[in-house]
């Protein structure tokens, strides 16, 4: 059975943060061709079906250096914390 997403574009998109391997909103949202808006609404609606380590807040140093490795001048992404998703 071939996948959907090829592995290795998901590959590409994980990150190492805090020890934990993760994966961005951003890039969650451009595989499954969503906005993160609806994604966060997914979320909150069905909060209880996620594990309490599934998503955390990155903290401004943590931001601050992924927003250094992309550059600010062309990257189409967040540019400031957002708020904590309940």
């Amino acid at each position: 059975m071939k996948a959907l997403i090829p592995v290795k574009k998901i590959e590409k998109k994980i990150l190492l943060i805090r020890g934990e391997k993760v994966m961005l909103d951003m890039d969650i949202v451009e595989l499954y061709r969503v906005e993160t808006k609806m994604l966060v609404r997914a979320i909150k609606r069905n909060i209880g079906r996620f594990q309490s380590d599934f998503m955390f807040q990155l903290n401004k140093k943590e931001f601050e250096n992924l927003r250094f490795q992309f550059g600010t001048s062309s990257w189409g992404g967040r540019r400031y914390l957002q708020r904590k998703v309940p």
